[in-house]
């Protein structure tokens, strides 16, 4: 299919948003009066402690189905962003992953140790121009929908990347304090079925040289390599792999104890979960951490009214106990990360997963995911193909990147017990969670305590805090939609605390600034926003 017929079906697709938008149940925005309700909060003891990079996110391989793009992390405005979601991982990884081959343009069997090639050792070696970016912004955005259209095939071209794509990778993690993860390619195989490592070592030999710290994936997605590839691999030889792969680690004195996670597997169904107990019989020994990937919906069938379901939000936890419980009879004690997650699956929903309303989706996952045990949680996507990333295509903040830099700002890792005591009718809307607030914050003193709350109602939502919480000073940074309705909910923006977020200029974020709110007074959470609220002298022995 060529350009313009991937446009025009895609143009198509957008009209029908426009003037029909998503479907919406009738009666979703009914309004009723939510009754005031009663929190339980224990701040004695921790429930769970996750990883301080517990928020981390992903670039799409799919960056380098050609290799200019990759030059969009050179940009000021990207780098800008992304440092505000330090500490994190920043995974490069995902379908395109496993069609990727390292082809660099040095040929000599040894590169010269210490020698930091086009990019230099400093953060400001390399910027990308105004020009070049606007254009480079403009071809990506056209880029995008022919990576949709490969989606749609099921069909993958297989690329190469050189050292220039590495180099702008690991540039990229390091100025912004993130921590790279890179996904190598599993799908090339021995005539035995084996992994075929020589073009990974080719990688890790040219990484070595640079000294390039970073972490290592093996494979994305291994339940669908029949679809994607036209043959299968089993846990029980894709944990092999790994340990063949910790083998070579094992020799490298800058990779020997380097991270390892896999295999990233998606969300369990019964052929997934026997490939899962394969690959732990095998394999576990081999890594740092255990990985799943997870999406409530499918992007081609879902509504609005899909993310703002309790039921939908629920469904989280059933499928993390299915793997909690394959990992804990196969390896117990070994962390589980969710390696992959969005709201939607197939790329994401056109016209929901990148508007305020995935905001619901995102938060109850950060907040359940930590309360389940989860150790760490990766966005799909910073910047990449598809509709649920973080920044759109012209690199602007959508309203899951706000959401998720306050996250970082305010939550700190400890877990504690919050819960609504009621959860009948409607106050099943209502989901709560709550932290220590981050110590790392100047602002907050420890003992302090972050709650955070989803209306998932249009009426007001009246939160009695306990007692020994409710004489504790209080701020709220209030997050909702721009407008009122379900355009508001479809909405690209988002207000905190009655303005509309952006950035001041493109090194410039604004500062995210609480509202103090009246000591003993209740939380007044508006219909279908989100909210955190930091006790700041909550005296948590917890957080203490």
């Amino acid at each position: 299919m060529g350009m313009n017929a991937v446009v025009m079906r895609f143009t198509a697709a957008w009209f029908l948003l426009v003037f029909h938008g998503p479907y919406v149940r009738p009666d979703l925005f009914g309004k009723f009066d939510l009754e005031p309700v009663n929190l339980d909060v224990d701040t004695d003891r921790v429930m769970k402690r996750v990883n301080e990079r517990f928020l981390s996110v992903a670039i799409d391989a799919s960056l380098v189905a050609e290799e200019k793009f990759v030059y969009l992390l050179a940009s000021p405005k990207l780098k800008t962003l992304s440092s505000a979601l330090s500490p994190g991982f920043l995974r490069f990884g995902g379908t395109k992953q496993d069609f990727m081959t390292f082809n660099p343009r040095t040929y000599h069997q040894e590169y010269p140790r210490h020698s930091y090639g086009y990019l230099g050792d400093t953060c400001k070696r390399l910027e990308l121009p105004p020009l070049l970016e606007e254009n480079l912004k403009k071809q990506w955005a056209l880029q995008t929908l022919l990576l949709q259209q490969e989606d749609l095939k099921g069909t993958y071209k297989n690329v190469r990347f050189t050292e220039y794509a590495v180099d702008l990778l690991h540039s990229f993690a390091n100025c912004t304090g993130l921590d790279l993860i890179f996904g190598l390619n599993a799908l090339l195989r021995t005539k035995g079925n084996s992994w075929n490592s020589q073009n990974a070592k080719m990688l890790l030999e040219y990484c070595e040289s640079r000294q390039y710290k970073m972490s290592w994936e093996l494979g994305n997605e291994p339940n669908s390599y029949q679809k994607k590839a036209g043959f299968r691999v089993d846990g029980y030889q894709l944990g092999l792999d790994f340990a063949h792969l910790r083998k070579i680690l094992s020799k490298s004195k800058l990779y020997k104890s380097s991270g390892l996670f896999g295999p990233d597997i998606s969300q369990p169904r019964d052929h997934r979960r026997d490939l899962l107990e394969g690959f732990l019989e095998s394999g576990a020994e081999a890594i740092n951490a255990c990985t799943w990937h997870h999406y409530y919906v499918n992007g081609r069938d879902t509504s609005l009214e899909d993310f703002l379901d309790p039921d939908v939000l629920d469904m989280l936890a059933t499928k993390t106990q299915e793997v909690l419980e394959t990992v804990d009879l196969v390896s117990p004690g070994k962390r589980v990360w969710l390696g992959e997650t969005s709201s939607a699956y197939g790329g994401g929903a056109l016209g929901l997963s990148d508007t305020f309303a995935a905001g619901f989706m995102w938060l109850d996952k950060l907040g359940l995911g930590a309360k389940l045990g989860l150790d760490v949680v990766i966005r799909q996507v910073l910047i990449g193909s598809g509709t649920y990333h973080l920044v759109d295509n012209n690199l602007d903040p959508l309203p899951d990147y706000w959401l998720s830099v306050l996250y970082k700002k305010l939550v700190g890792p400890e877990v504690l017990h919050a819960s609504v005591l009621s959860t009948l009718g409607p106050r099943r809307r209502l989901r709560v969670y709550c932290h220590c607030t981050n110590k790392k914050s100047a602002n907050y003193k420890r003992g302090a305590v972050t709650l955070f709350a989803l209306n998932l109602s249009k009426g007001t939502a009246k939160i009695n805090l306990p007692s020994h919480l409710s004489n504790s000073s209080a701020e709220a940074f209030v997050l909702e939609a721009p407008e009122a309705g379900e355009q508001g909910l479809l909405s690209r923006s988002v207000k905190l605390n009655g303005l509309v977020l952006k950035m001041v200029d493109d090194r410039t974020l604004p500062d995210l600034r609480g509202v103090p709110l009246h000591t003993g007074d209740p939380l007044n959470l508006p219909g279908f926003s989100f909210a955190f609220y930091v006790l700041r002298q909550a005296q948590a022995a917890a957080c203490h």
